[in-house]
């Protein structure tokens, strides 16, 4: 009996035991790995996925004609530890009829977490009043000192109120929220019933939010949809959060609504790019903040690694972004 061909996969980050050992246990699969936590410079990334049959990719990797060129036409499944998908080219993988997965839930209940943690830390001064107990500024007891925004009775805008955008809202429900405002591409009865959510445009929604929650996707649409405009429009008190994309927001004109006046305070899961350099402005108004946990890593991993041995073996993605039709035998920054 003739013996199996062996696929290769190609891994473009390390990643966790478990991650290694469910791709390890596909039958006649070799994993290639780049063994580092860095982010894999792009001739080694085309030497990895020469030859591949799966590329396991991160949104720091390029997937473009010219990789899939290189890959070549044994090439069936890429599949992204992200749930955004903007670093793939995804006209040219479905013309190839190459399968696409991603990981779009796993990290719906982390990032709402984080989302309401950035709002409270924001909008509550925390970072700035550690490091005033910390450099001697707390002296004395005094009822103005650190005052900060409180949640209850305001109203909070969210852009975007999808999976995650959803489940913040939700999360700040107890708190006493008066009113939620929503926009987005279209009204959302079934995510804002519940919270009795009012849809609303995206200038409206600036206008009257207390609290500015960015939580959708990134489209040519939504590419700096957060400018000098917006801003303007935000109240002199209101607090920004963003953890969409960083390219969301025009950053510039952020720091700038910052340093005028024109917001109160903003807080970043997201920028552009990631890291910001050392150097950028908006690090000398405060500090960073990981937006994910070792055990979401490791879920991530294993949704990711599941989604693509479920591919080079031919059955259908749970997490996939558009399904093909082929023949295979193997398929934080806060500021304040």
């Amino acid at each position: 009996m003739q013996a199996a061909k062996q696929v290769k996969v190609f891994v473009t980050r390390r990643i966790p035991p478990e991650g290694q050992k469910l791709l390890s246990q596909v039958d006649f699969c070799s994993v290639e790995q780049w063994d580092s936590d860095e982010p894999i410079p792009r001739n080694e990334l085309h030497k990895g996925v020469a030859g591949a049959h799966g590329i396991l990719c991160l949104l720091s990797d390029k997937i473009d004609q010219e990789l899939l060129d290189t890959a070549g036409p044994d090439l069936k499944v890429v599949s992204t530890m992200s749930v955004g998908f903007d670093h793939l080219s995804l006209d040219e993988l479905k013309k190839r009829g190459i399968r696409v997965g991603y990981t779009p839930d796993v990290l719906t209940d982390a990032t709402a977490e984080l989302t309401v943690a950035l709002l409270l830390s924001t909008c509550r001064r925390l970072p700035e009043a550690v490091e005033e107990v910390k450099n001697g500024g707390w002296t004395t007891w005094s009822p103005m000192w650190m005052c900060g925004l409180g949640l209850y009775n305001s109203t909070v805008g969210v852009i975007g109120l999808g999976r995650i955008g959803l489940a913040v809202a939700r999360r700040l429900m107890p708190f006493g929220v008066k009113k939620f405002l929503y926009t987005g591409r279209q009204p959302r009865p079934e995510n804002a019933d519940d919270l009795h959510a009012e849809y609303v445009s995206c200038e409206k929604l600036a206008e009257d939010s207390d609290f500015v929650i960015v939580t959708c996707s990134l489209t040519p649409e939504t590419q700096e949809l957060c400018n000098k405009d917006f801003f303007q429009k935000m109240k002199k008190t209101s607090v920004f959060i963003n953890t969409s994309r960083g390219s969301v927001v025009n950053q510039e004109d952020l720091y700038h609504a910052l340093t005028s006046g024109q917001i109160a305070a903003a807080g970043l899961d997201v920028t552009t790019p990631e890291p910001l350099p050392t150097n950028h402005p908006l690090l000398s108004l405060k500090n960073c903040a990981p937006s994910i946990t070792r055990d979401l890593q490791s879920l991530v991993i294993h949704h990711f690694s599941a989604s693509s041995t479920n591919s080079i073996h031919g059955k259908k993605q749970s997490n996939a972004i558009y399904h093909s039709t082929w023949k295979s035998k193997w398929r934080g920054v806060m500021i304040l």
